[in-house]
């Protein structure tokens, strides 16, 4: 099983890697370009960037269940029907991002658009009654939710995690290395509970985020856009409902929840972009805080008198492994 599992993770790895390089060259053709806006001059980069990710973890999952249905002899469908409904949501999710991100950027789909479709990309996943209904909550201890869990929890946190995940972006290396460390975490709490499926399914996009991080590292060749962070961030979901682990993907959002906090400050008027100076240092746009991309600007500046986008994201790399550590310190 190991052999199988590596092998999935080696596919989606190559080929995330073969398509990002593919596209890099054929995206302007499209005229699928988006400005690196924390650069001097704002140059145009390759966008949506994001399909070579969901294609390498699509086609690692297919490999993995492939081998379990001719290899290991799965006996029908029911036995990996959640990983498929996954999938399903994973491509709804994609093609939301990829709408958003044709229609360009300021142009694309409204906020409660976006809100009603990844909605819609939650059906599959609440057809099949995925999860664990029973939830400890702090003061009324374990109760059964019965039918709320999927009518109500699994598209809350879908909807919430691929929306909010969308959220913290816009810096190069960012959104690709917060979903590495998430579901890394993630597939280590679902390693340890034996849950094989939520694990795999994390890590196949792992494995194509790190393929993926090497042409998005700073300075970028490629961005993500919409169509990876609303696939990657409905997987979260997925993964933590699958895995049972909720209250881990709950710490795990932190940061973001404190974006949305700053934003709504704001009234969601101001976008997370620093104001660029000549020589590609960052300073703070104006006098607030409304994203956690200025909140961190803000922090760092009290000890660099020169603040880059490198040391944003390595900052907030550091900020969710903190969050990660501590779920693992509170749940093991």
């Amino acid at each position: 099983m190991l052999l199988l599992v590596s092998l999935s993770l080696l596919v989606s790895f190559l080929t995330t890697w073969a398509i990002v390089k593919k596209w890099i060259c054929k995206s302007a053709e499209f005229g699928l370009l988006g400005l690196d806006m924390n650069k001097p001059g704002k140059p145009k980069i390759p966008e949506m960037g994001g399909i070579s990710i969901v294609f390498g973890f699509v086609l690692g999952i297919l490999v993995y269940l492939g081998a379990i249905s001719f290899y290991f002899g799965a006996s029908d469908a029911s036995d990996y029907s959640s990983i498929l409904a996954v999938l399903c949501t994973v491509l709804m999710s994609c093609i939301i991002g990829i709408v958003d991100d044709i229609s360009g950027w300021k142009v694309g789909l409204m906020q409660w658009q976006k809100l009603v479709l990844t909605f819609f990309a939650a059906l599959p996943v609440m057809v099949i009654n995925a999860g664990t209904p029973s939830m400890s909550l702090p003061i009324a201890g374990s109760i059964d939710l019965g039918l709320l869990y999927p009518l109500l929890i699994i598209p809350v946190g879908i909807v919430g995690a691929s929306n909010s995940f969308n959220m913290v972006a816009g810096y190069n290396g960012l959104e690709a290395g917060m979903g590495i460390i998430m579901l890394s975490s993630l597939s280590f709490f679902a390693y340890i509970g034996g849950r094989q499926d939520a694990m795999v399914l994390a890590l196949c996009v792992v494995a194509s985020l790190l393929a993926f991080l090497r042409f998005n590292w700073n300075p970028a060749r490629v961005f993500p856009g919409d169509t990876m962070t609303y696939s990657v961030g409905a997987l979260m979901a997925c993964v933590a409902i699958l895995g049972d682990m909720e209250k881990v993907a709950l710490i795990l959002y932190v940061p973001y929840a404190v974006d949305f906090l700053l934003q709504l400050r704001c009234g969601f008027h101001f976008e997370a972009f620093a104001q660029v100076n000549e020589d590609g240092s960052l300073d703070l746009p104006g006098p607030g805080l409304f994203h956690l991309t200025h909140l961190a600007i803000a922090v760092l500046k009290r000890f660099k008198r020169k603040v880059y986008e490198k040391d944003v994201v390595l900052f907030l790399y550091g900020i969710e492994s903190a969050f990660a550590l501590y779920a693992i310190i509170m749940y093991l």
